[in-house]
């Protein structure tokens, strides 16, 4: 399906507007801080950890063919068929493939981003294949016909009511006012599907090179129920999915789980090995593991961006973002929201598909503070957009930066740079704002271009005596 260009602007503008779902945002994201809060102190040596994790991915990501390569030849040992894919288009052909040699007419699927990337469904469907989301959030958007909002919880957008709703009119059930029966119907139309299911597909949280093992972290017990029910089993991963040993797991799994949900351990931790053996008693007869560029082989080729790959998708710096906690994960306009979004989707996709997400942040730097890979956002945001920038330039439309902002921006650096231009320009625009300045001492209604900041809040008036002046003062007593 072809993406077009994303406008966040224009989405998230009108999600401002929604109060039901910055109510919804609210909730949610201060549930997850705290409990990461909880987990966090709990820990000793969390920290630690954050940065042993950061050490192994950094090792990795600069390594990568020769572990890709290590999990290849364990995976195929193990019994198991592994596939690469150059983009989602090939990736999606790939599965259809092995569905169709498998005479597979039904799919269940555990909730994986990778898949959502490549819009499998999506491929599926069109191949003639049902295939269910099995995740409880998933199940809910696929039904409403949406993407995710958030990478841990798709469905945070939606308040029970909107699913009693959902679920009765896509379902022909009543209007269920309780989340326990909601829960009892998901749980019984997804178990009819996982018995008839021919493959279940899965996403991938770590690859172990050294054992060819996909390890998959989850809490409902659907991704156990994918890989091992039906005879066929595919994995889905990012080429960056892989981590050398077996023995990592135990710096990733406590940072993902407590960066994630602020548990412990999540409820299911499945180890896959290959296929089904003689001695096993359940298990699919057949496993493949699909790898998936997408994009991600440029991303590496950056050393400036390099890092944006050891993202192990826990969704902290979401919960924590003031800008997604305010506009949600639809406003960013793909699969991947959040400040994570804003770095990943404009390098996979391109910065023409998505040349506004990058400036989607404050800068203020709280997703580095609780990624427990510890990205550098700030400083990868400030180099995606000086490409926005750049490079629509080179193409001779004046870029994202108009000639206007670009003077504004010289006015502040030379003021920046000359205590008497600041001093004058403090005290210059102490009085130009009289016109805009209301009762309460705030300016609420700016001419362009400052009415960009204030059309959605207001700004601080300008103080007569700057504070440079009051701590001289105040440091004399």
């Amino acid at each position: 399906m072809e993406i077009k260009k994303l406008e966040f602007k224009k989405q998230s503008s009108t999600a401002l507007t929604d109060q039901n779902l910055r109510k919804a945002l609210r909730n949610t994201t201060d549930r997850f801080r705290a409990s990461r809060k909880r987990a966090y102190d709990e820990l000793e040596g969390f920290e630690d950890l954050r940065n042993r994790a950061r050490e192994i991915k950094k090792e990795t990501i600069e390594n990568l063919p020769i572990y890709l390569g290590m999990l290849e030849g364990n995976v195929i040992k193990t019994g198991g068929k592994v596939h690469w894919a150059q983009d989602g288009e090939e990736a999606c052909r790939i599965i259809v493939e092995i569905a169709r040699e498998n005479g597979v007419r039904s799919v269940v699927k555990s909730k994986s981003m990778a898949t959502e990337e490549i819009e499998l469904n999506h491929a599926l469907e069109e191949a003639g294949i049902k295939a269910v989301e099995t995740d409880l959030g998933e199940y809910i958007i696929q039904l409403a016909k949406e993407r995710p909002s958030h990478i841990i919880a798709p469905a945070i957008h939606k308040s029970k009511d909107d699913i009693s709703r959902l679920f009765s009119e896509k379902l022909s059930i009543p209007y269920y006012t309780e989340p326990e029966q909601l829960t009892r119907v998901a749980r019984e139309r997804l178990r009819s599907e996982f018995l008839s299911a021919d493959m279940g597909v899965s996403g991938v949280n770590f690859a172990v090179a050294e054992t060819g093992t996909i390890v998959v972290v989850e809490n409902e017990g659907n991704a156990r129920l994918s890989t091992t029910v039906p005879r066929v089993h595919v994995a889905v991963m990012g080429i960056e999915k892989v981590i050398p040993r077996y023995g990592d797991l135990s710096i990733f799994l406590p940072v993902l789980v407590r960066s994630a949900t602020g548990q412990k351990i999540s409820t299911y931790v499945s180890f896959i090995t290959g296929p089904k053996r003689k001695s096993d008693m359940d298990g699919p007869e057949e496993f493949h593991l699909v790898i998936v560029d997408n994009g991600r082989a440029k991303i590496l080729a950056s050393e400036e961006t390099r890092e944006s790959l050891y993202c192990i998708r826990c969704g902290a710096c979401l919960n924590i973002c003031p800008v997604y906690r305010q506009v949600g994960g639809h406003s960013y306009g793909w699969v991947y929201s959040g400040p994570i979004g804003a770095i990943i989707t404009p390098q996979l996709l391109g910065a023409e598909k998505a040349p506004e997400l990058p400036f989607a942040s404050s800068l203020c730097g709280a997703c580095k503070d609780v990624c427990p890979v510890k990205i550098d956002f700030p400083k990868v945001l400030l180099e995606l957009r000086k490409r926005v920038v750049e490079g629509e330039n080179k193409d001779g439309r004046g870029g994202e930066a108009g000639l206007l902002e670009r003077l504004l921006v010289r006015l502040w650096r030379i003021s920046m740079e000359s205590k008497t231009a600041y001093s004058l320009l403090s005290t210059l625009s102490y009085f130009l704002q009289f016109p805009w300045l209301s009762k309460n001492r705030k300016l609420s209604s700016l001419p362009y271009p400052f009415s960009e900041w204030t059309n959605d809040r207001d700004f601080p008036a300008v103080a007569k005596i700057p504070f440079r002046k009051r701590w001289k003062e105040i440091s004399k007593i």
